[in-house]
């Protein structure tokens, strides 16, 4: 069973999805379609198709075709809930730098449903939030975790393990991983990184300090971040561009390297930085 997944703000009345649908099953695959932000209400799904949901796949799923972009890939990824199915992406959307295949070869999708691909194995991050002492909070990401001011700025200090790197007054902080530094760490002066990589990347946004630099990290560490004095200012933390939480002064994030992982299925012969120059 191979899943589709489209972006319906994308996919506009799902003509690559009907495509797909047409190109598996003329090949003998057996297919759903499981839409993406479908949810939100005003996306138009055509109704001669039948439709499921990610959550509900079964172990017989052993491929997913998200059409759309990288933010529609991060959205199936939380859907899975750390089942490792591989994915390939179909580029909707704008950079698109975890999708494998472009709008103009939507027709090699019958390659990979042939298991003519290699994966790419993408670790993720467990991120928790601690309130005087206590849990309050759990996640994971693949790209990234953020703790960003509501528009003022606010006190960050970073610690590696339990020693200090960094303290400073900004609009926040980014924890990536190798995939996410493509992402915002990259918009903020984070560096690129090989996204088969094992490394965190913590960069300062818009810091108010000529030392706040951003750090790679090895990823058997642990990276705690504090928002400090905030008083009447305002914090949240947003995890894979989800604002899931508002901080209070004091609270720690905590980030580790989590024990799940992605699979992306990987086609063609071009390297993740040929990809990189022609995208940026």
């Amino acid at each position: 069973m191979i899943a589709i997944c489209p972006n319906p703000y994308r996919d506009t009345e799902l003509n690559y999805t009907k495509r797909a649908v047409s190109l598996l099953s003329g090949a003998g695959f057996d297919s759903v379609v499981c839409p993406v932000f479908a949810e939100n209400g005003d996306a138009v799904l055509p109704p001669d198709i039948e439709y499921g949901a990610i959550a509900e796949l079964g172990k017989d799923c052993t491929l997913l075709i998200v059409i759309g972009g990288d933010g529609t890939i991060l959205s199936v990824v939380r859907s899975l809930k750390g089942r490792s199915i591989p994915i390939l992406g179909v580029n909707l959307g704008t950079k698109g730098f975890m999708t494998a295949l472009e709008a103009d070869e939507f027709d090699r999708i019958l390659n990979v449903a042939r298991g003519e691909y290699r994966l790419s194995e993408r670790m993720m991050l467990d991120v928790s939030i601690e309130r005087d002492g206590e849990v309050i909070y759990s996640d994971h990401a693949l790209n990234d975790a953020v703790i960003h001011g509501y528009g003022e700025c606010i006190n960050i200090t970073a610690f590696c393990n339990d020693d200090r790197m960094i303290g400073y007054s900004g609009d926040g902080v980014i924890v990536a991983t190798p995939t996410g530094s493509t992402g915002y760490s990259m918009s903020a002066g984070g560096p690129i990184v090989e996204p088969e990589a094992a490394a965190f990347i913590l960069t300062p946004i818009c810091a108010h300090s000529i030392g706040a630099k951003p750090f790679v990290i090895g990823a058997q560490k642990q990276i705690s971040v504090t928002t400090e004095k905030l008083h009447t200012r305002r914090a949240y933390l947003s995890v894979d561009g989800n604002s899931v939480l508002d901080l209070q002064s004091g609270d720690r994030m905590l980030i580790r390297r989590s024990s799940m992982q992605t699979l992306m299925a990987r086609f063609g012969d071009k390297s993740f930085f040929e990809i990189a120059y022609e995208k940026l």
